[in-house]
């Protein structure tokens, strides 16, 4: 047994040792979002991908995307850990590919809202993500962190009606807990 443990743990450090370098991983559009030069409708769209490296292995990475009715563009909501260190807000909220790899991670659609009535949910967003009470602080355990702040939004947008998924660690931190 304890040899069996000790394999394990050997592999387990080795594989956070990948040779995936973040700096060249893909952050090109996964084909999931309409695009906006051909769609006029409004778009609200909750993506979640795996985690950089071996915290993939049970946790992901959330942010919201939206595009406003005749739009050119989205705007993505989202929490960045590695924007602290350089001295910027962990919130980032800027026009941007909606579907981007999460540096190598193909996203999943966790939620999604188009035509009528999406608007305002997008407004509804956009004002919670500029309230969200941690926008300088970042913690992966316990939070807060990027699903900390998709789980604030969805809590202060409740017609979003968002259950995050058990890998959104950091989801049940603090009051942006959805229950």
């Amino acid at each position: 047994m304890r040899k069996l443990l000790m394999s394990w743990l050997i592999l387990f450090g080795l594989s956070g040792c990948s040779t995936k370098d973040w700096r060249t991983a893909s952050r090109e559009p996964a084909g999931i979002a309409p695009n906006p030069a051909a769609s006029r409708e409004a778009v609200l769209q909750i993506y979640g991908a795996p985690a950089w490296g071996w915290r993939g292995w049970f946790a992901i990475h959330t942010w919201i995307a939206a595009k406003q009715t005749d739009a050119a563009s989205y705007t993505v909501y989202e929490v960045i850990g590695w924007r602290q260190r350089q001295g910027l807000p962990v919130v980032r909220i800027e026009q941007d590919l909606p579907d981007r790899y999460w540096f190598g991670e193909r996203p999943r659609l966790l939620k999604e809202f188009r035509g009528g009535g999406v608007d305002r949910l997008i407004a509804a967003v956009d004002r919670a993500a500029k309230n969200y009470p941690w926008p300088d602080t970042y913690q992966a355990f316990p939070g807060p962190n990027s699903n900390t702040f998709t789980a604030w939004i969805a809590g202060q947008v409740p017609e979003l009606a968002l259950k995050l998924p058990f890998t959104a660690i950091g989801s049940g931190y603090g009051p942006s807990a959805v229950r």
